[in-house]
């Protein structure tokens, strides 16, 4: 049995502890396989990266960017997020052909682009900030919500905190172009008497926003979401437990693994600190080590110098 499917069985699971369910009936054989499987670390792929498939431009491929074969990966759907508010289903069962995704991704975006759910957001917004990348990348950024810049030019991770990101993929060999962007909220909140500076997004408008974001993920379907601050993880996972102590750790969330880590505004806030960079670094290696990409010995050391 694999990790990622254990995960899926640990879901479930939970969900049925919420219900009531207190026993279940396993069988030996099942028994003694849980106790003589063992879980064997992952080795590091030495299989280079195939070119992306945008779903903006570029024509539909039989393969995908990452070295992973997604067609292994099963989830059984639940409601998510069972003492949250939201209660959004995410249904991954159904697996979409590249061009299937692209088609649904396109029609996602122009229902986006018309969203009047939030009055208050319609009117301060310039634009929709919808999402960017890879339809059939199996690793997804979320960030919490749109900037200045980001609204200027409708485009998530455009401004100082973006270009903080942008680095931090090139160093894992990547590229925006191959993974897949978004944020929990798609308007930027708006400061109401105030010229410059954000907010976090409300309770409110996460519940409202979140269908959108979970309509994107049931199209991706990534294998790794790396949730970005605690406002991305909150709205994910519905975790209030401090960035600080869950960033490291993979999170179980419908069959795709979440890391959370520092929102790449921290790091702007903390850019001397090098001791803040590896630890953000180290959950990219994680992430990195789990989708087997290659990883050189010179990336297995970045940050370490100066700490």
């Amino acid at each position: 049995m694999f990790i990622d499917d254990l995960n899926d069985v640990i879901s479930y699971l939970e969900f049925q502890k919420t219900k009531g369910l207190k026993y279940i009936q396993i069988s030996d054989l099942v028994l003694r396989q849980l106790f003589e499987n063992k879980y064997t670390h992952r080795t590091y792929s030495q299989q280079k990266l195939k070119s992306p498939v945008p779903f903006q431009t570029t024509a539909p491929s039989a393969q995908s960017s990452f070295p992973y074969n997604s067609s292994q990966t099963t989830s059984t759907p639940f409601i998510f997020n069972m003492d949250s508010s939201t209660n959004v289903k995410i249904d991954l069962t159904k697996k979409l052909s590249p061009s299937e995704k692209i088609e649904k991704m396109n029609e996602l975006r122009n229902s986006i682009l018309k969203c009047l759910q939030c009055p208050h957001l319609v009117r301060s917004r310039r634009n929709v900030v919808f999402g960017i990348g890879d339809v059939n990348s199996p690793l997804m950024f979320i960030g919490e919500a749109p900037g200045a810049d980001e609204d200027a030019q409708g485009e998530p991770f455009v401004g100082r905190a973006g270009q903080i990101l942008t680095k931090i993929i090139a160093a894992m060999e990547l590229s925006r172009e191959k993974v897949f962007i978004a944020n929990i909220l798609k308007c930027r909140p708006d400061t109401p008497g105030q010229t410059s500076g954000n907010r976090p997004p409300t309770p409110a408008e996460m519940k409202t926003c979140f269908p959108w974001l979970a309509k994107q993920i049931e199209i991706v379907q990534p294998k790794v979401i790396v949730a970005l601050g605690a406002t991305a993880v909150n709205g994910l996972l519905s975790q209030t437990t401090p960035i600080s102590r869950l960033r490291g750790h993979f999170q179980p969330f419908h069959g795709i693994q979440v890391m959370p880590t520092f929102h790449p505004s921290y790091l702007l806030r903390n850019a001397t600190n090098f001791k803040v960079k590896r630890s953000v670094w180290e959950d990219m290696l994680q992430v990195m080590e789990f989708l087997e990409l290659p990883i050189s010995e010179k990336q297995k050391n970045y940050f370490l110098s100066k700490q």
